[in-house]
């Protein structure tokens, strides 16, 4: 094992799991876990889905959308600013080319 990675222990529906981790990854895998278990657990508390391997599938395919989502929406805002930008670059180049033939 690499001597950067440490070993964390994080519960996820009363199991314990002990992974490798970079320590500077260390509170954003803990929070991951976290919200993993919380996910699970609602899951297996609502009586809709049973059994551990469907809940972990469920919430894993509950978590993918959210992420496919959110990469969605951060591409949509990354085109508008570019174009905002854009559009910020010519006015400001057309004020500049204004002022240089007065």
């Amino acid at each position: 094992m690499n001597q950067k990675f440490q070993p964390i222990s994080l519960t996820i529906m009363g199991k314990e799991y002990k992974i490798a981790c970079d320590p500077e990854e260390r509170d954003t895998l803990v929070r991951s876990a976290q919200q993993l278990d919380e996910k699970m657990r609602k899951m297996r508390d609502s009586g809709k889905i049973s059994g551990p391997d469907r809940i972990a599938v469920m919430a894993a395919l509950n978590l993918s959308h959210e992420l496919e989502t959110v990469k969605n929406q951060n591409a949509l805002l990354n085109q508008q600013l570019s174009e905002c930008l854009d559009h910020m670059r010519n006015k400001i180049e057309n004020v500049l080319e204004n002022q240089q033939t007065e």
